[in-house]
């Protein structure tokens, strides 16, 4: 980096004993300035680090990729984990409190349009969503202690498995598609400004007002993820020298360690073959590791599974992703050499 002295050279030199005092005080004054401009540019460069591995920004990045990427894994979903989906629950417990406390509270009121009838309807939407949320965490348990089933049983269960996301894909797509519906009536008949409607129901009407608001701001949250993401985070990051997105960077794995490590096509324990592309390893696996410890999913004929040097195997697109993190292994926390 090339470096402007705010004051002559030749004072320096000794081309000239005595220096200019113009020139001494316009340097005291930019060395001032520069002394107080690097503590804010650092003071950003680490807020920023720290949002960029903050949990709430990589649940963002987890939301932003599998809403753009391959929605196959019901692992990968990270609207399936415990801590958002016990927010959906106090979410839509909150939302049928409130709704059933201002119908109690509000017999006495009479709109111009039946609002009364959209809060019932919406608050009917809550009550199936609740359903919907309870069979999403029955699946997930579900599929989360197939791994101690017998193995005559895994074909039968897969078949249950896969019709039981099916029939709850689409009721989730009725409901968003009801939800969306009535979302337009709902703007119709309380935004209606030909009747002074608001006066005769307030208490409705405000009812009516935040849950439209709210639903406008679920409805806008793909969007306003794109902004942060695509938009903000790359600004921010041009801006400060320091890049979001790898936040993390040095603290994973390269592709060229996670390449290096042993990797093979799994086959059962009773099997005395060796491994295809392992030369190094056991032909046979302890019974204690017959599941991933990470998607937590039992292992299966012909599956790519990977070993690290702490002898723990994972499924190899579990913990490659998982190395690209962290790398060190999930169980013991070694470390890879660098």
């Amino acid at each position: 980096m090339n470096t402007r002295y705010p004051f002559p050279m030749n004072s320096f030199c000794g081309s000239s004993p005595v220096a200019s005092p113009a020139g001494e005080e316009h340097g005291t004054v930019s060395l001032r300035n520069r002394s107080a401009r690097t503590p804010t540019s650092s003071l950003l460069v680490r807020t920023a680090m720290r949002i960029s591995r903050a949990r709430w920004f990589t649940f963002l990045r987890r939301v932003f990729h599998y809403q753009n990427g391959s929605r196959s894994n019901l692992g990968s979903n990270p609207f399936n984990s415990s801590p958002w989906m016990m927010l959906e629950f106090v979410a839509l417990v909150i939302q049928i409190s409130i709704t059933m406390f201002t119908l109690a509270i509000s017999k006495a009121e009479k709109p111009v349009w039946p609002v009364r009838i959209w809060i019932i309807g919406y608050n009917i939407g809550c009550v199936l969503s609740l359903l919907l949320l309870y069979g999403r965490y029955r699946q997930i348990n579900t599929t989360q202690a197939d791994g101690f089933g017998l193995p005559d049983l895994e074909q039968q269960r897969g078949s249950e498995e896969s019709r039981c996301s099916i029939l709850m894909h689409k009721c989730r797509t009725s409901l968003e598609l009801f939800f969306a519906i009535w979302f337009v009536m709902g703007n119709v008949w309380v935004f209606d400004s030909r009747f002074g409607s608001y006066h005769r129901a307030p208490k409705l009407h405000v009812l009516c007002i935040s849950l439209l608001a709210w639903n406008a701001l679920s409805y806008s949250f793909p969007f306003l993820l794109f902004l942060l993401l695509c938009c903000c985070v790359p600004l921010i990051s041009t801006v400060l020298g320091y890049n979001m997105n790898m936040g993390s960077a040095e603290r994973g794995a390269s592709d060229d360690q996670i390449s290096s490590l042993p990797s093979w096509r799994y086959k059962a324990a009773d099997t005395n073959s060796e491994f295809r592309n392992n030369a190094d390893c056991n032909s046979t696996i302890a019974s204690e590791d017959l599941e991933c410890c990470i998607c937590l999913a039992k292992y299966k004929d012909k599956e790519e599974v990977r070993k690290l040097p702490c002898s723990h195997m994972f499924h190899l697109k579990c913990v490659d992703q998982w190395l690209r993190i962290i790398s060190c292994c999930p169980l013991c926390k070694q470390g890879l050499e660098r």
